[in-house]
């Protein structure tokens, strides 16, 4: 199955499920399915025939997958104790993209703000 191609279908709601709340959380829910889809597409890795160059190649989108995903939680969510763990996943998964990418001798694109971070 090409990951690449597979587009991630939204579940239905839940049964008894208020609609203006289903509303309120479109813009999590359209946030969080372009996420999955662009982490999809990027794990969907041509052998290269180095095992290692390939691992790399496909955890990079899913560390990114994680960061994207931890972002709208930082932007949506309202629970104190699950943004705090967003903004660990963030800062977790970026090390270890930065770790990977060294191991196989990538050089580090440059560093971007934190998300809660200001603009100057």
């Amino acid at each position: 199955m090409n990951m690449g191609a597979m587009k991630m279908a939204a579940p239905a709601p839940a049964p008894g499920t208020d609609p203006a709340a289903l509303a309120a959380e479109r813009p999590f829910l359209d946030g969080n399915d372009a996420a999955m889809s662009t982490m999809m597409a990027g794990m969907a890795v041509a052998p290269t025939g180095d095992v290692d160059k390939d691992f790399v190649d496909m955890m990079v989108p899913h560390h990114q997958g994680a960061i994207d995903m931890a972002k709208l939680e930082l932007r949506y969510g309202t629970n104190q104790k699950l943004k705090y763990l967003a903004q660990e996943i963030i800062v977790t998964q970026q090390q270890e993209i930065a770790a990977m990418r060294l191991a196989v001798g990538e050089k580090l694109p440059p560093s971007t703000p934190s998300p809660t971070g200001t603009a100057d």
